[in-house]
């Protein structure tokens, strides 16, 4: 199918935008198309970490083994390993029939839906070792539809309009992970009945089952959406020379394009989110400390937290296409620091559901807004021949030191308290904020996207 041409203006015109035209983005067709496939990626995870553990708990599996089991995440964290095989590998009959990136694309999702269903049918008190493959298989195809994805989204719109597709991206997979946590309780209660306790396999058989269907909405866009214009492959002739191009190259373009600022980058890509990763180990431990119920966290996290993230992200895509990409990443490291102190302020001032409001709003949207900004950013890195493996590499480094260190926290507060931990992860933001300064100055190289 033929690429449908982005419904923006083009990124080499100058003027800038008025509010009403940054605003009107969210309405194009690749935005719209980004809201069904964000959500699309976002339902998998919490099935096999959050909603799995409480899943395994409630069916009398030990606390260690459910902490071991969260390995299975790191699939996410490793995806870059595969992604030269998804930018580059034509399936055979899919590719022909629907394009590179469409056909992973389905494939993942054909993925995603076969383990979930794995899981469904799997009790994990008869066998533990069938859901954890299981599990595996939705993590493993998961993060290959983040890499199909990231490509899809890189390829269909110019480089200033990025910010506002990963706005939307993230509304989508917002909405879907509140599906994947909540919903999934709420089918799980209701199909075992209000009354009843314990563990319950045909409840949440139905539950994981009904998580399957739901990823209906990603096919369905898949099928309905134009592939991006194709990108031209050197033909390689042997197989040492394709996996050169394949696996060598796309790491090789990117240090020749940015020389020694190629370190500078990727210092600023591995710590950007730090503060809110190494924090964000401690909250919940927090709220339980400060004597908040689950009633009440549950619903500050889930609708003032969702809410005002959904808000960060369209503000900041928004003010990313006015401003430019840069300003708002500075804007998002900045708030992103100030607002941990406001969580140090709450350890001293006590239990309060008007003050929790409060912080837990004022720190869902300062993160939308920098994850908005910093998604564009990256975007802008790529050079669109190799978009799946080069931002599959980005979006995985960005993880990696922050969950290290996030890994100490308990550690941490054991030893200095809660108010004097939130206010070390607010200071961890210091040099980000130098970062984005100093990388400001470095341009993606003409000609890249």
């Amino acid at each position: 199918m033929a690429s449908e041409p982005a419904a923006v203006a083009p990124a080499a015109t100058t003027a800038r935008p008025s509010w009403r035209d940054s605003l009107r983005v969210y309405l194009s067709p690749p935005s719209l198309r980004m809201l069904a496939l964000g959500f699309s990626a976002g339902l998998p995870l919490l099935l096999v970490l959050g909603t799995l553990s409480f899943r395994l708990r409630e069916a009398g599996v030990d606390r260690s083994t459910i902490g071991y089991l969260s390995w299975v995440g790191l699939a996410y964290g490793f995806k870059w390993a595969w992604a030269p095989l998804v930018d580059r590998l034509p399936i055979p009959l899919l590719t022909r029939a629907l394009g590179r990136r469409r056909s992973w694309l389905l494939l993942a999702q054909g993925g995603i839906v076969a383990g979930l269903l794995g899981m469904a049918q799997a009790d994990p008190r008869a066998s533990l070792a069938a859901v954890v493959w299981s599990a595996l298989a939705v993590a493993f195809a998961s993060a290959t539809q983040d890499i199909a994805l990231d490509a899809y989204r890189i390829e269909s719109a110019p480089t200033d309009v990025q910010p506002a597709l990963a706005a939307s991206y993230q509304t989508g997979y917002r909405l879907a992970m509140i599906w994947a946590g909540a919903g999934v309780l709420w089918l799980a209660a209701r199909a075992q009945g209000v009354e009843a306790a314990g563990y319950d396999q045909a409840a949440w058989q139905w539950a994981y089952r009904v998580m399957a269907g739901s990823i209906v909405v990603g096919v369905l866009t898949v099928l309905l959406s134009p592939e991006p214009a194709p990108q031209p492959l050197p033909r390689a002739r042997s197989a040492g020379e394709w996996l050169n191009t394949a696996l060598v190259e796309p790491f090789a373009e990117f240090f020749r394009r940015y020389r020694w600022q190629a370190a500078l980058v990727l210092a600023l890509i591995a710590v950007y989110r730090i503060s809110d990763v190494v924090m964000g180990i401690m909250a919940n431990p927090f709220y339980v400390d400060m004597g908040f119920s689950k009633d009440e966290v549950a619903a500050v996290t889930k609708v003032y937290g969702v809410v005002m993230t959904l808000i960060g992200a369209f503000v900041g895509g928004a003010l990313a296409l006015r401003l430019g990409v840069m300003r708002i990443l500075l804007l998002g490291a900045l708030l992103s620091a100030l607002t941990n102190l406001l969580f140090a302020w709450l350890a001293g001032y006590g239990h309060s559901v008007p003050a929790l409001i409060a912080v837990v709003s004022a720190d869902n949207l300062a993160s939308g807004l920098a994850s908005a900004a910093f998604i564009g950013y990256l975007s802008s890195l790529t050079n669109i021949s190799y978009s799946a493996t080069q931002y599959a590499l980005f979006s995985s480094m960005m993880l990696l030191l922050p969950k290290f260190i996030a890994g100490f926290s308990g550690d941490y507060v054991n030893a200095f308290g809660y108010a004097g931990f939130f206010t070390s992860t607010a200071l961890l933001g210091l040099p980000v904020i130098l970062l984005v300064v100093l990388a400001a100055r470095v341009h993606p190289a003409a000609g890249s996207r």
